[in-house]
């Protein structure tokens, strides 16, 4: 009896594209690092992103070859200059790869749910637990470093309770009294203060290799917004009597020759930009204080513009590759009609 394999679904597709994508980039930065590291420790679990990107590479060219469907271009050898000189310091590899960890394991947990074949099904699952370990492995080696930034410590709570109030739900009053914060929305708070740190540091060292002045001009735009954003959301942690905690030391150096193409640090923009987004989009679903809710609203719109921004200059540039779609069956009649 021959086995029928059914086709992959329009989700399944969209999902090993963007991973196919994502990877092929990962790839080219994490080869980069490899050259550069220095610290054992922190080589290790650069080496173990490396070979996962790796990897996850092959398996998605053969499930292309397979389907018979077209690989994405994605990012390549000429995309990354290994003879560039250090531009990151070993902290900053160690952070970056715990903070894309994290994107991998919400990525592939959206990719899993998703998909319904088996084979397809299982990959997602395989790399959420990739994900899951590399996370785990940076966040030994951050914390055994002393560079793991934690979240604020506050009392514990000593009985469960009940909202006994709508004020419970308000904040946008000016001459009203704020709640103090839930524990929930402090976290929240905490995690997009980390995120637009880090984004900060990546947006300032492509804006220092960058030869052309839009790009250079976009980087430090988006450096200037992340910025902003944390003066935002570290202004409420403050107006509880909550200490935004201080990161650890994830420098980049003075180096100004890039390592990577144009083409590849905007998609690695737009990529912290989509997270970005989603972060602030799960803050606000899970933030009960409606000003916290209009606040991750405002600031999702700036980053959703300026990422519309980005994306016109990867159109001028021709460097946006167009994820697989349907066809244009206004398009199709026309062309017939022209045959006729």
């Amino acid at each position: 009896m021959t086995e029928h394999l059914t086709k992959l679904t329009s989700s399944e597709i969209g999902s090993i594209w963007t991973n196919y994508m994502n990877d092929s980039m990962s790839k080219c930065v994490l080869g980069y690092f490899l050259k550069h590291v220095e610290d054992n420790e922190i080589k290790s679990v650069v080496q173990f992103a490396y070979d996962l990107s790796t990897t996850h590479i092959q398996k998605l060219m053969s499930i292309f070859q397979k389907e018979e469907i077209p690989t994405p271009a994605g990012f390549t050898d000429e995309d990354v200059n290994m003879n560039a000189p250090r531009m990151y310091t070993d902290q900053f590899m160690l952070n970056y790869i715990h903070h894309m960890a994290k994107i991998g394991m919400l990525a592939f947990s959206g990719f899993t749910s998703m998909s319904a074949r088996d084979d397809i099904r299982n990959y997602f699952i395989e790399g959420l637990n990739e994900s899951s370990k590399l996370y785990e492995r940076s966040s030994s080696i951050l914390l055994s470093k002393g560079l793991f930034t934690r979240a604020p410590y506050v009392a514990y709570p000593t009985e469960t309770d009940y909202v006994d109030s709508k004020k419970y739900l308000s904040g946008l009053n000016p001459f009203s009294n704020k709640r103090p914060l839930n524990m929930v929305e402090i976290a929240h708070l905490f995690i997009n203060i980390q995120t637009n740190l880090i984004g900060t540091k990546i947006a300032q060292s492509f804006a220092q290799g960058s030869s052309i002045e839009k790009i250079r001009k976009w980087m430090l735009r988006g450096k200037d917004i992340a910025q902003k954003h944390i003066q935002v959301l570290a202004k409420v942690l403050l107006e509880n009597d909550i200490q935004s905690p201080a990161s650890s030391d994830i420098c980049i150096t003075d180096s100004t020759e890039p390592p990577f193409s144009d083409k590849l640090t905007m998609f690695l923009i737009s990529l912290l930009n989509s997270s970005g987004i989603g972060n602030y989009a799960m803050a606000a679903a899970a933030s009960q204080r409606s000003d916290l809710i209009l606040n991750y609203e405002r600031l999702s719109a700036e980053v959703a513009q300026y990422a519309k921004d980005g994306f016109d200059i990867l159109i001028d540039h021709a460097w946006l590759e167009q994820p697989p779609g349907t066809k244009d069956k206004d398009q199709l009649t026309k062309k017939k009609d022209t045959m006729d």
